[in-house]
């Protein structure tokens, strides 16, 4: 298998399966699919893979997923967009 495609797919599971943890357990009507999941943009570095990875629930939440080739850990990070600001340059 591409080692690519493997990592994305890694990804992409890590991060539904923690959503689908953390849903509010009283929105009864949410509905969240694997195919909700998705690939901002990803890179690899040395033995190292870096992923950053959405959804399309509409909660701001924005994922990053990181292998950790040298210990063979993968490492989640959950983040929430608070702002979005345009600096201007004068």
């Amino acid at each position: 298998m591409d080692p690519d495609y493997e990592f994305i797919q890694n990804a992409k599971d890590a991060v539904f399966h923690y959503v689908n943890a953390h849903l509010e357990k009283t929105d009864t009507h949410v509905t969240f699919i694997p195919d909700d999941v998705y690939i901002v943009w990803f890179a690899k570095v040395l033995q190292n893979w870096k992923a950053l990875v959405s959804t399309t629930l509409p909660d701001g939440m924005y994922y990053e997923v990181t292998f950790n080739g040298d210990a063979k850990e993968t490492y989640l990070d959950a983040y929430k967009k608070f702002d979005n600001v345009t600096l201007t340059e004068d």
